[in-house]
């Protein structure tokens, strides 16, 4: 005989019947992601990025040394364009690594609210150079800079090697002045004070002439016309910023 309940039996609690769960409750419940928040930490001295100043400054320490034989035209060209493509202080520390008699980059920052030193007295310019008006490599370098005096014509030739032509210190001893590039297997780089218009262009044979035009304000300013020639070379002419011309010849003339 079965003794068991039955289903109907009233002694018996009710057996619940499972319910059916809906769609929304059987999915996951997503979180919602918290955005990134933007680090805070600093970043370090390799990593700082560099102006246009540091790349001018590490490229005329690269000009110094390639004047004094200490880099050949190859190596000089790849630290130049190495320098300039610079992003970070990181990137520039290796060009200079191996010149012990230059100084190294310095990450140093003055400190906020520091009062900068009280500038020295202005010495006197030393007298300006008498200079050949050409300027000739051949299997080398040859480089022209600092204070001298050019004319109204300048003739630079270079043959598997290199010239650098820099006039952002030089005395102009005409209102313009006329520079031929000839550059075979090789290259020539020519800079100019940033208030100087500099004009022209050149033809380049399997190489590169690049003038990189400008016109100041001031009409009484030097003009530099720069053309020539380059063949599997290249030539490179622009102004320099942050070097200004300081006077014209025609005010040194009774001094010097």
């Amino acid at each position: 005989m079965d003794n068991s309940p039955s289903q109907d039996d009233p002694g018996q609690p009710p057996v619940p019947v499972p319910v059916p769960l809906s769609k929304p409750e059987l999915e996951p419940r997503s979180e919602p992601v918290a955005a990134p928040r933007p680090s805070t930490a600093p970043v370090a001295d390799a990593e700082m990025r560099v102006s246009d100043a540091d790349r001018e400054r590490i490229a005329e320490l690269l000009r110094d040394a390639y004047a004094e034989g200490r880099l050949d035209a190859e190596e000089h060209a790849e630290r130049i364009e190495a320098a300039y493509a610079a992003k970070t202080f990181g990137d520039l520390v290796p060009l200079t690594r191996d010149l012990p008699a230059h100084r190294s980059v310095s990450f140093d920052k003055p400190p906020l609210g520091a009062q900068s030193p009280a500038p020295a007295p202005a010495r006197p310019l030393p007298p300006a150079r008498q200079e050949a008006p050409s300027v000739v490599a051949i299997f080398g370098g040859a480089a022209r800079k600092g204070r001298w005096r050019v004319g109204s014509h300048l003739t630079a030739f270079t043959a598997f090697g290199g010239v650098d032509i820099d006039l952002t210190d030089a005395v102009f001893e005409s209102p313009e002045v006329e520079i031929t590039v000839t550059a075979i297997f090789g290259g020539v780089e020519i800079r100019v004070p940033e208030n100087v218009s500099l004009i022209g262009s050149g033809v380049g044979i399997f190489g590169g002439f690049d003038v990189r035009e400008q016109t100041v304000a001031d009409p009484y300013a030097p003009v530099v016309r720069v053309k020539g020639v380059a063949l599997f070379g290249g030539c490179n002419a622009k102004p320099r910023r942050g070097k200004k011309l300081r006077e014209w010849v025609r005010k040194q003339l009774g001094t010097e």
